[in-house]
């Protein structure tokens, strides 16, 4: 029997996690998330990674740490949070009308028998989205919802009326693929 940890502080990494139903508290990474990676598969994965390793230290066998990463890539462009009103707008208006991916790496460190097991993935999910206003997109930027977003947007809460269709797991655009999780500790027997 495994503990588990989350190594984020999302709402909704743990509303996701908990639906597994496999208990586990959060420790929140602070690693600096920077990267010398282009590839943006190899950027999710590398900063999951970096999230579990930062965790990890405080934990003994018999722990499964789990550290993860989502980017939003438009054409060249890869869209982190916003910084500010004009940065939510920019990205915005740069994925109205268009297809975009998303990218979520996930990392597992398990620790058993004094040594340290790593796995790791990235899936990917394309979301295509309406052609919004500025109108549109200036009062959803007045919820507020796009600022702790990677690309300016909640696919799960407001935004959710821009989505035209996805093509690949719902629950990584929300921010932890689950499915694609829980297969994975399953294939390992760790669930």
């Amino acid at each position: 029997m495994y503990k588990f940890v989350l190594a984020s502080q999302s709402p909704r990494r743990k509303e996701l996690l908990a639906s597994l139903d496999i208990g586990f508290i959060c420790q929140v990474s602070t690693v600096e998330e920077v990267t010398l990676q282009t590839n943006p598969k190899e950027i999710a994965r590398e900063l999951a990674v970096m999230k579990a390793e930062d965790v990890a230290g405080d934990y003994g066998n018999g722990t499964v740490i789990i550290g993860a990463d989502t980017i939003v890539v438009s054409g060249m462009d890869i869209l982190g949070k916003p910084k500010d009103r004009e940065d939510a707008l920019r990205m915005l208006r740069q994925l109205q009308g268009d297809r975009h991916a998303v990218f979520t790496g996930v990392c597992l460190i398990i620790k058993e028998n004094d040594k340290e097991k790593v796995i790791s993935f990235v899936e990917k999910t394309d979301v295509s989205m309406y052609e919004m206003t500025d109108e549109d997109i200036n009062r959803y930027i007045d919820t507020e919802e796009p600022y702790d977003k990677a690309g300016g947007y909640a696919i799960q809460g407001k935004a959710a009326k821009f989505i035209q269709k996805i093509d690949g797991e719902y629950a990584n655009v929300v921010g932890l693929p689950i499915a694609r999780l829980y297969h994975t500790l399953k294939a390992h027997k760790i669930i």
